[in-house]
């Protein structure tokens, strides 16, 4: 079961449209653009990184502090942190 979760994860990621990016930004208090949603977007599509391994997820948050700023970037993380915590699939994420 655990693969099969981690295999969405990774399409959902590589599906993610804009407008759903600023859909969860708002659900979760985290402040984008419209322009922010569209380059994240980009970047996930474009890119083969595992969001399971840290090294690729530390470069998701590099390139996401890059198209927004520092402390979304940061406050991203912490929301990131704080979702797999709540949802007990801590293990997974190496």
């Amino acid at each position: 079961m655990q693969g099969f979760v981690q295999q969405m994860i990774k399409k959902k990621l590589k599906g993610i449209t804009p407008t759903e990016l600023l859909h969860y930004a708002k659900q979760y208090d985290v402040v984008i653009t419209s322009e922010q949603a569209v380059q994240i977007a980009s970047f996930l599509h474009a890119n083969e990184l595992n969001p399971l391994l840290e090294s690729d997820r530390m470069k998701m948050f590099k390139k996401l502090a890059q198209i927004t700023d520092l402390n979304t970037a940061k406050q991203a993380q912490r929301l990131f942190n704080q979702l797999i915590k709540q949802y007990g699939v801590e293990g997974w994420f190496s």
